[in-house]
This record gives structure tokens, C-alpha cells and sequence, in this order.
């Protein structure tokens, strides 16, 4: 596919938007295991909040990979490559406290907020379309990582 920006613009960006897929993909796949396993008597509202991030890191995944097309990379979200490239902490396996999923989302989002806010300074001189699209997710992301730091100040009261 031809590409609207030059090779090297082209390359960086195209770096750093599959980055952001593939911690897309790992996030929303992180959220729903602690999801579909949280107990404890936040069950109800983290349940939800988690329910949040799923959604967020899904449309932005196809928006990121959407992004990534337009400028003639091939988005690569395959299980192996999400595998091979991920690098987020897991869940455990089994029934998560309540407690353990707020300390385990929070570290995913600080995570790849952290990492969404280099590939911002990466894109500064490539690309400001694509740079645009990390701005807002990383806007979203900060929201939720904000969010579960109030949860997790709330276990110490």
C-alpha cells in the first residue's frame, strides 16, 4: 500500500501505533479476566469499572490499527504476535480479590499509559494525525488509571 508519509516517518509510526495494539489487545484481555473472576465485596462496581476499560481499549484498538492501515502498515493483532510483544503483568490464574484486581489494573494502565505517553513524543516529528489518536487514548487511559488509584486509596480508609 502506498503510504502517505515518507519510509522513515512511516516506520517510526507504524512502530509505535503496533505498540499501541498490541497493549490495547493485552489490556482489554487483562480487564476481562479479572472480569469475568473478581470476587469481594467490590465485586458490583469493579465489575463495571472493568467493564470500562474493556470498552476503551477495544474501540481504540481498531482505531489504532484503523490508523495504521491508512498509512500503509499492516496492523498485526494476531494471538501470537499480542503473545510474543506483550508487556503487561498477568493475572493470576483463578478467583481475583477485589482488592488484587484494583493493584493489577492499576499497574497495567500506569503501564501502558507510560508507554502510550513515549510513543506521543515518537510521533511529535512523524506523524501529528497519528500522534492526535494517542493523545485521546492516553487521555482515557490516565482517566481509568486515575480512577483505580482512587479504588485502591479507598482499600487503605
Amino acid at each position: 500500500m502506498e503510504s502517505p508519509l515518507p519510509e522513515h516517518e512511516r516506520t517510526v509510526t507504524g512502530e509505535a501505533l503496533q505498540g499501541a495494539l498490541v497493549d490495547l489487545i493485552e489490556l482489554s484481555l487483562i480487564a476481562k479476566q479479572a472480569h469475568w473472576n473478581i470476587i469481594g465485596p467490590r465485586f458490583r462496581s469493579i465489575h463495571f469499572q472493568l467493564d470500562d476499560v474493556v470498552a476503551t481499549a477495544r474501540s481504540y484498538a481498531d482505531t489504532v490499527a484503523e490508523r495504521a492501515a491508512a498509512i500503509g502498515v499492516p496492523p498485526d493483532g494476531r494471538a501470537t504476535t499480542v503473545a510474543d510483544t506483550a508487556g503487561m503483568v498477568a493475572p493470576k490464574e483463578g478467583w481475583v480479590q477485589d482488592y488484587d484486581a484494583i493493584e493489577l489494573m492499576t499497574r497495567c494502565l500506569a503501564d501502558a499509559a507510560s508507554r502510550m505517553r513515549a510513543r506521543i513524543d515518537l510521533t511529535d516529528k512523524t506523524d501529528l494525525v497519528s500522534q492526535d489518536v494517542l493523545l485521546g487514548l492516553t487521555a482515557k487511559l490516565e482517566k481509568h488509571y486515575w480512577m483505580f488509584q482512587a479504588e485502591q486509596q479507598n482499600q487503605s480508609l
